[in-house]
């Protein structure tokens, strides 16, 4: 089996699209191949992580998750994916000495494109899901940690991420994300 994958326009952020075998009875996929992980981060010069953690969520249409990350000791990579429905990812690159610090990125994925996004430590991510029952899995390098939990406004005007939301979309946050401080504080103090 093979996995395409593919580098985009921040730094250290891969995008994995297995190979999808398909015959009269269905398809079937390696979802996760550590070889090929690790083969893919050496050929980068990236360190190649452990997964310590699975995490699944359900979301309905116009349910925003994040923008989450950790911090130190703490910090979270996550290789994640969905198994039913569809989201729009995105992932901000918050490492002060990087140099697309402050970017971000965005991916539909979803249960038919089988898209995985690999998002090294040092990113904030959140997703909107684009249809019910939007089915999403994490894996992590790290255990969550109530106590190092963040997160930066979803719509913070200054990251100005473009969400493939309609005018008159009802969306659904939790009363934490809708207090989630903006970009400006995080950049004031990273550890806040």
């Amino acid at each position: 089996m093979t996995m395409i994958i593919t580098d985009i326009s921040i730094k250290d952020l891969l995008i994995m699209e297995p190979e999808i075998i398909t015959d009269e009875r269905g398809w079937f996929m390696e979802s996760f191949n550590q070889q090929m992980f690790e083969e893919a981060l050496h050929a980068r010069n990236l360190s190649v992580p452990i997964f310590v953690q699975d995490n699944h969520s359900l979301s309905h249409k116009g349910v925003v998750r994040g923008l989450h990350y950790q911090i130190p000791p703490y910090e979270q990579g996550k290789l994640v994916r969905v198994i039913q429905g569809r989201v729009w990812d995105v992932v901000v690159d918050i490492r002060p000495n990087s140099p697309t610090f402050s970017q971000w990125y965005g991916i539909e994925l979803s249960a038919n494109n089988h898209r995985q996004l690999w998002i090294p430590a040092g990113f904030a991510h959140g997703f909107i899901a684009l249809e019910d029952n939007s089915q999403f899995l994490y894996k992590t390098t790290a255990y969550y940690a109530k106590d190092c939990e963040r997160s930066l406004r979803w719509n913070d005007p200054e990251l100005a991420i473009t969400w493939p939301i309609p005018k008159d979309a009802e969306i659904s946050l939790t009363v934490k994300d809708a207090q989630a401080p903006g970009f400006a504080q995080y950049k004031r103090n990273p550890a806040y």
